[in-house]
């Protein structure tokens, strides 16, 4: 035998632990002789079937001192990987994927014992390695996918909206592109794409910072990057949207559109100084070709039906109610896309253009330009339009405004912020607007709130007695049966979910038609709570009972219900 097997050390180590026989190592170290194979040992004993791949990486660990891990099972933390350029990943293969407690950063790798390349990686990335051995396969899969992620967002900037041209000019920063800062904040946004979240919240403590996204109106922790990285990862967003990078003192509004993994996203960025630094919020919009429609929001038939009769009337005030986040925005452009765009003459003014709509003249508010709402509405009047859009009624000069163009012949959709459909109308009395003009305005007033998706891979069924059911206020109990079959999240979620039972959101609605009753009770100045009643007994479904609808329907849960409407 012309090889001293004994002086390799893995396969030495393979043979005593039992993986692979002597006669096999002989074998593999003879085909490599003859085939001048530059293969690692370790690969080419994978590749004749004598182990496996983990196999290989547990004997490496072992024999290095440091521990074995799966990396499919493990959660990779992005704030680690934004530590290494991808092509030095590739270079030295490895891979970020984690801070120790003590604060040294884990480094998945093929070569745990290489000196030269723990020094290389101590001085790239500024901390002290752990290493931990992953198999060659999950490390080489998942350094491209985070290559991947980490030159996947394209910098657009945003659109001068006073400007002439409609083009947004587009820059790549390929200068910084080695920075941890550049590539967290990369990964950051393309995370936040990836698992559809509305919000990206940055905010920071005396010794830490965190990233939370919020998906389906419900927020989640994603990432603990380092704290030392906060001030360059502040910077860099400042960067993207145009802001000042040296006022700190102030909170600060800008824009930027982004491309992600081929999608373009506008993205609104908000600045506010804290007692440990600026917190950052991005509010994220995914410019899409089609509009959504009004039966894709869950909006009931019925509902539907009475709805859609008020958006075809020749004039008239609707306002649709809800808090903040509820989807108003949403069903409005759903409301617009469902007229007549070719026949009539549609303007919107609004703050921000959140989505673009063909067909729709779209009018972006510019306070410091004297382009206020009022002044905005004003303007639309005198160029001949037959449905107006106002983002939100903020003022009493706006509301005048508005109730007086649906007196006169328009048609016109706007928000308020307000708990149910009757409360609208008090609202409107208590901003100034005079009964009468508010009675003789308002045709219909939609509120509603959004509500989580049950998991369609794993939402759970189980039954409730009719007695209990019974309990539940507004519950729609058809039939007979003694149970009743209902489904909830379940408390792991999976994979489909990412682990929380949730997957989209679905409108629930309440749509209150004014009726002379209605007007009457308006007329005198009722409380929001007397004309509920009234509308109640005249038919109106309540936001209570849609939600309870849709729950007997296995849509989504009580909680999730009871959660989300009063």
């Amino acid at each position: 035998m012309k090889y001293n097997i004994m002086q390799d050390l893995l396969g030495k180590r393979l043979v005593e632990e039992g993986l692979i026989t002597q006669e096999q190592l002989e074998f593999a170290l003879e085909q490599k002789e003859a085939q001048k194979d530059q293969t690692p040992l370790g690969k080419f004993l994978v590749n004749l079937g004598y182990c496996t791949e983990e196999d290989v990486a547990r004997v490496i660990a072992k024999r290095a001192g440091v521990p074995f891990l799966r990396l499919s099972e493990y959660p990779i933390n992005a704030a680690a990987v934004a530590l290494l350029a991808p092509e030095n990943a590739k270079r030295y293969k490895a891979l970020p994927i984690d801070f120790t407690e003590d604060g040294r950063l884990m480094v998945a790798m093929e070569q745990p014992l290489d000196i030269m390349i723990l020094d290389d990686l101590r001085v790239l990335t500024g901390y002290n390695i752990q290493a931990v051995v992953v198999t060659d396969s999950e490390l080489e899969v998942a350094i491209k996918n985070y290559g991947q992620k980490s030159v996947s967002v394209e910098q657009a900037l945003v659109e001068d909206l006073t400007a002439e041209t409609e083009e947004a000019e587009t820059f790549t920063a390929d200068e910084e592109s080695d920075k941890p800062a550049v590539q967290l904040a990369n990964i950051i946004l393309s995370q936040a794409v990836s698992a559809k979240a509305s919000d990206v919240h940055i905010e920071v403590y005396e010794k830490s910072m965190r990233v939370r996204f919020r998906i389906d109106g419900v927020l989640h922790d994603v990432m603990n990057p380092p704290r030392q990285l906060h001030g360059s990862l502040v910077s860099r967003f400042k960067i993207m949207s145009s802001l000042n990078i040296a006022e700190r003192r102030v909170p600060q509004d800008g824009r930027m559109t982004v491309k992600v993994e081929g999608k373009t996203v506008d993205i609104r960025v908000a600045t506010m100084p804290t007692v440990f630094g600026e917190r950052v919020t991005l509010r994220l919009l995914e410019q899409t070709e089609r509009t959504i429609t009004l039966e894709e929001l869950g909006v009931a038939p019925e509902i539907l039906a009475q709805y859609k009769k008020m958006i075809n009337m020749p004039y008239g005030f609707i306002p649709v109610t809800g808090p903040t986040g509820s989807g108003k925005s949403t069903t409005l452009y759903a409301s617009l896309a469902a007229v007549d765009r070719k026949a009539k003459n549609v303007i919107t003014i609004e703050d921000p253009v959140e989505y673009r709509i063909d067909g729709v003249n779209q009018i972006q508010i510019n306070t410091k330009a004297g382009l206020t709402f009022a002044a905005g509405l004003r303007s639309i009047l005198r160029s001949d339009p037959d449905i107006v859009m106002v983002g939100e009624i903020r003022d009493r000069e706006t509301a005048r405004i508005a109730i007086e163009a649906a007196l006169t012949g328009h048609l016109v959709f706007t928000t308020l912020h307000t708990n149910d459909a009757a409360g609208a109308l008090s609202r409107l009395t208590e901003m100034g607007v005079e009964p009468y003009l508010t009675a003789s305005s308002v045709i219909g007033i939609m509120a509603q709130r959004l509500a989580r998706l049950l998991c369609p891979y794993c939402k759970e069924e189980y039954y409730l007695g009719r007695e209990t059911v019974a309990t539940i206020e507004g519950f729609p109990l058809t039939g007979d049966d003694e149970q009743i079959r209902l489904f909830r999240a379940h408390s792991g979620g999976c994979m489909h979910c990412s682990h929380t039972g949730y997957s989209g959101r679905i409108g629930i609605y309440e749509l209150l038609t004014v009726t002379e009753g209605i007007q009457k009770m308006a007329l005198e100045r009722r409380s929001a709570a007397e004309i509920k009643r009234l509308a109640v007994s005249e038919g109106m479904i309540t936001l209570r009972q849609d939600g309870l609808r849709k729950v007997k329907q296995g849509l989504t849960s009580i909680e999730e219900v009871l959660r989300v409407v009063v």
